[in-house]
């Protein structure tokens, strides 16, 4: 009897705390909300994610008048750390320390997502003071984004491959985990894009062995981008995506959807190299761009396209 209650009750606490993961789970991007900026690694600044996320928000919300902003940058780390050779010795990995006062600066966001830990504990095994400095960097910049009165929401790091590698997938399975405990220790908004990510491969690999969602066992391919932009846009409330296997069918529900999304791709593929030169950074070998104010002059052209599509 003893056993059978105890089992009652755990059940219960299961699925209570099931009820509040997904409860807190959402957030309603606040209407005084006009730029919203992306920071991370080179899976940012790859930035199909985030392209996808800005094409649903035109599509579905042309009156909010969003300006999607991603400085991602590759190779960029929270921690501070860099693998001795990084490169083949050409250069450390860049800090976000280095030039994140700069970009709020420049940038002055309404709303930030960021997205870090990939590079993080530098692809080696799990170890205790990398970890340590993975909590300190991303403890800093919650703080830093705060005291500039930003909101900030802060997104798991997207899975490694165990297959390129066990230990140092479990190091960001660990990462993950800490992150999403932030959501119950201190209140933080947080995403979580790794566990749907690693379940998604895992499902895909029952029926297909040669599935895979980033061939060098890092940066995702168009599905993995999906599967991110999907959570994030689920945290939204956007639940219609919830079954969708792609982003082109979600924007063929809308009007001309699809030329306004490859509109918006072509914003973005400008904005984010003219933002990184402007706001400057210490990564060796990225396009440089266009300057800031002649890429706005050219994206306020593709802006008035896709509003005139919106209006056929």
């Amino acid at each position: 009897m003893i056993n059978t209650k105890f089992s009652t009750m755990f059940f219960f606490l299961l699925m209570m705390l099931q009820f509040h993961v997904k409860a807190q789970n959402s957030y309603e991007i606040p209407q005084d909300v006009k730029r919203i900026l992306f920071l991370g690694n080179s899976i940012t600044y790859s930035g199909q994610y985030v392209s996808y996320i800005d094409a649903y928000l035109t599509l579905q919300y042309p009156d909010r008048d969003f300006e999607i902003i991603n400085v991602g940058l590759p190779s960029e780390t929270v921690s501070g750390l860099s693998e001795p050779g990084h490169a083949d010795g050409k250069f450390p990995r860049p800090d976000l320390h280095e030039r994140l006062k700069r970009l709020l600066v420049q940038t002055k966001p309404d709303l930030i997502f960021s997205c870090y830990g990939m590079n993080d504990g530098i692809y080696l095994p799990f170890d205790e003071e990398r970890f340590q400095k993975y909590k300190d960097g991303i403890n800093w910049l919650n703080q830093e984004v705060l005291k500039n009165g930003t909101p900030i929401v802060h997104i798991t790091p997207p899975i490694y491959d165990g297959r390129k590698g066990e230990a140092y997938a479990n190091v960001l399975d660990i990462y993950a985990d800490w992150i999403i405990s932030k959501r119950y220790t201190d209140g933080w908004k947080v995403i979580d894009i790794h566990w749907p990510m690693k379940k998604y491969l895992e499902d895909q690999r029952l029926s297909n062995d040669d599935f895979y969602l980033a061939k060098d066992g890092v940066h995702p391919n168009d599905t993995g981008h999906w599967l991110m932009a999907k959570q994030l846009l689920l945290y939204l409330g956007e639940d219609e995506v919830s079954k969708a296997n792609g982003i082109e069918e979600v924007v063929s529900q809308f009007h001309h959807g699809v030329a306004i999304w490859k509109l918006v791709e072509e914003r973005q593929k400008i904005m984010k190299d003219a933002w990184l030169t402007s706001i400057g950074h210490q990564r060796p070998g990225m396009n440089v761009g266009l300057a800031l104010g002649e890429a706005l002059d050219k994206t306020e052209m593709l802006r008035k396209q896709i509003r005139n599509l919106q209006k056929n």
